[in-house]
């Protein structure tokens, strides 16, 4: 099977809407007024979850009018918290069918569909013109693709001039290899992490001028007591981890848990620029 068809493959869940409307209720939220902030818990995908995105927002300068891209937006959590917080137009770009459909039912459920978009599509190839975004981000996605310069390049080509890049991702760190089951992937067959100098040099090559650079190790290690708390809980809230992969999640989380404490994966948020 092509290394496409595995990825999605990986993530695909059929009943992923029924899921997350379900936890919802049984966690008491008012399922005919839904907000952004009731699908923190569910629709962050990523390592330490609404302060990251919220600190993304942040490096970019998200402004009113903004056309902005989430490339690999998953159910499009970051993109609905971008549209509503900064008032930007949100673009999101999967290549898992179902998220691309689960995302757009949540956005109408909370009175966001006019804001956000989403199209089921490869980063390595996206449907959008030469010079057509604003800003563009991509939260924990480049982990799953081989060709990074390829990723990269093309990034580039759908952003104007002087238009912002932000990256929240993990890197390859010097704890030692991954260890897997993951969230991103279920062995290495998926899992293309590379290192922080490889990464500075792939975002050069492309074109882009580096403005910020911050390892979040720190804030991931607290990210994880708070979360082993919640957990410990008699009756743990709903996690996106838990929805997505269901028995598997346990063990998922057991090992990212180990790769960020032990320095095996390093989160790290990066700000560029197109010139």
């Amino acid at each position: 099977m092509a290394i496409d068809g595995e990825i999605a493959r990986h993530y695909a869940r059929d009943d992923l809407a029924a899921s997350i409307l379900g936890a919802l209720a049984a966690a008491g939220r008012d399922m005919d007024r839904l907000t952004v902030e009731d699908l923190a818990p569910v629709d962050e995908f990523h390592v330490r979850g609404r302060p990251a995105t919220a600190e993304l927002a942040g490096g970019l300068g998200l402004a009113p009018g903004m056309r902005v891209l989430d490339v690999g937006c998953g159910i499009g959590g970051p993109s609905r918290y971008m549209a509503a917080t900064c008032g930007c137009h949100v673009v999101g770009i999967d290549l898992t069918e179902e998220f691309c459909r689960v995302a757009a039912m949540l956005a109408d459920r909370v009175g966001l569909g006019d804001r956000v978009e989403y199209r089921q599509g490869d980063a390595l190839a996206m449907p959008f013109a030469d010079a057509s975004f604003d800003a563009a981000y991509t939260q924990h996605v480049a982990m799953n693709i081989e060709n990074k310069a390829a990723l990269y390049a093309e990034v580039a080509r759908i952003l104007k001039p002087g238009a912002p890049f932000g990256i929240y991702d993990l890197l390859q760190g010097e704890g030692g290899d991954v260890l897997f089951p993951v969230p991103w992937a279920r062995d290495a067959s998926i899992s293309f992490l590379v290192r922080p100098e490889e990464l500075r040099s792939l975002l050069e090559s492309a074109g882009f001028e580096i403005s910020s650079w911050r390892d979040t190790a720190d804030e991931a290690r607290l990210w994880v007591d708070q979360v082993k708390a919640r957990m410990a809980e008699p009756v743990p809230p709903p996690t996106a981890l838990r929805l997505q992969f269901g028995a598997d999640a346990k063990p998922m989380a057991q090992n990212i848990f180990r790769n960020l404490l032990e320095g095996r994966v390093v989160p790290t948020e990066v700000i560029c620029r197109k010139p």
